[in-house]
């Protein structure tokens, strides 16, 4: 299985405080998919708004990457999901992807071929 994660739909799915320290929410939900990860073989690309602080950056390793949007607002993460899926695509790599999101407009764009789970499961899964 290959996992896309809409990081910041994850972290911003419960009202924490998240919004009063973004870099610290995108390094606990990272820390937490980095140790979950651990557990399995199946590849994670997790997924952030620009700005990604390096410490979160540098979480990533073995089967897990995380990245930042390639640009920055509102949606930026959303839009490089779909590019990357769009480069699966084109290499012929689509068996077995799972995006994570609850995002309706991004759901509309996932392609027929990756299945979508919601954040609230995966949360659950990776016991954030």
């Amino acid at each position: 299985m290959r996992w896309v994660v809409d990081g910041n739909n994850v972290f911003g799915s419960r009202p924490d405080g998240w919004w009063n320290d973004r870099p610290a929410a995108q390094r606990r939900l990272a820390q937490r998919t980095a140790e979950w990860c651990r557990t399995h073989d199946d590849e994670v690309l997790l997924v952030f708004d620009a700005p990604l602080a390096d410490e979160t950056a540098r979480l990533a390793g073995g089967n897990l990457t995380i990245v930042e949007s390639s640009r920055r607002g509102r949606d930026a993460a959303d839009h490089e999901i779909v590019e990357r899926l769009a480069g699966l695509e084109h290499s012929g790599d689509t068996a077995d992807v799972r995006v994570i999101t609850s995002d309706k407009g991004l759901r509309e764009r996932v392609p027929v071929w990756a299945s979508v789970w919601g954040v609230g499961r995966f949360r659950d899964l990776i016991g954030y």
